[in-house]
């Protein structure tokens, strides 16, 4: 891998980082205000605008569940797809796939937990049964030519189960990538990772023979720890990173999960360390300002606040 970043302490970083922008799917799924279908597209047009190349649109999973993204169907149809964009659309099952697969989606997502409890509340399936529930809707995506990110939550810690073992998260892992999965996102979902943890899972993973480019981090901030998780992760040589505009989201199934790690304060940090990302940062800004307005509430990035002024 081509490293042409080097920081103080003399380790490479890579020259250029993928943020995966996941606010109009996380972030807003765990909003109490839900935005009208014309301002959730005008947020994703204004995410390409700044510069993104990966944005997680929405959700195919039953309206029961998550009443924010109830419009899906309506939201695809209003977006405007850019050349060179990628659209992943979370699928829980086949039926959110064939609805994916109906609007020319070209990208989907699939989720699944590290550990049982997890499993059992927020897919009331346990690990094995999850796994069997997305492995035709990857398989069928495949053969349809559609790109499949793979989401894992709790790859840290669980609030309920407490410490996640590293052997346990490269076993479900490899168990998701083998079924034909072309991404793996690590979600800390409760955001208790620190970044000897991150270290020590990405190292079990690679050595296991998961090919270090198709892994993403996913961070959230509980314990403030996003951005020294990002930096251990950088060191470790991965180029995705996933992060919500504004900080938005947390996740509705873990009451102790915060926002996401902010775009904002990762383009700040990244920009920082000379890396590159083809987003513009004040861009971002003013799209948190006026998603912020919409919510009625302010963004809890501090570099959105250090800015928006």
């Amino acid at each position: 891998m081509d490293f042409g970043v080097t920081p103080l302490d003399g380790h490479p970083l890579p020259p250029r980082v993928t943020i995966c922008e996941v606010g109009p799917r996380d972030g807003l799924q765990n909003e109490s205000t839900t935005l009208p279908v014309e301002a959730k597209a005008e947020f994703v047009d204004r995410l390409v605008d700044a510069g993104h190349t990966l944005v997680e649109a929405t959700s195919f999973v039953h309206p029961r569940w998550v009443p924010q993204l109830a419009d899906a169907e309506d939201l695809l149809r209003a977006i405007t797809p850019a050349e060179g964009v990628r659209y992943p659309v979370l699928v829980p099952n086949e039926r959110g796939l064939d609805r994916a697969l109906d609007l020319g989606v070209q990208d989907i997502a699939v989720f699944a937990s590290a550990t049982e409890t997890f499993s059992r509340r927020n897919l009331n399936r346990s690990v094995d049964e999850s796994l069997e529930m997305i492995a035709p809707v990857v398989a069928r995506a495949r053969e349809a030519g559609v790109r499949v990110r793979a989401y894992l939550s709790m790859c840290f810690g669980d609030p309920w189960e407490g410490q996640v073992p590293v052997p346990q998260v490269v076993d479900v892992a490899t168990r998701m990538m083998r079924l034909g999965c072309t991404e793996l996102s690590l979600g800390d979902t409760i955001g208790v990772a620190t970044p000897g943890r991150v270290v020590a899972l990405l190292d079990a993973l690679v050595a296991d023979g998961t090919p270090l480019d198709s892994l993403a981090v996913h961070f959230h901030d509980t314990y403030g720890q996003a951005l020294a998780n990002t930096f251990a992760a950088l060191r470790r040589g991965v180029t995705i990173i996933d992060s919500s505009a504004g900080g938005l989201g947390g996740c509705p199934y873990a009451g102790s999960a915060t926002g996401n790690l902010a775009t904002e304060d990762l383009l700040w940090h990244l920009h920082g360390l000379g890396i590159d990302t083809g987003i513009d940062l004040q861009k971002m800004v003013e799209t948190s300002v006026w998603l912020a307005e919409h919510l009625g509430r302010p963004s809890p990035s501090r570099t959105v606040t250090a800015l928006a002024g």
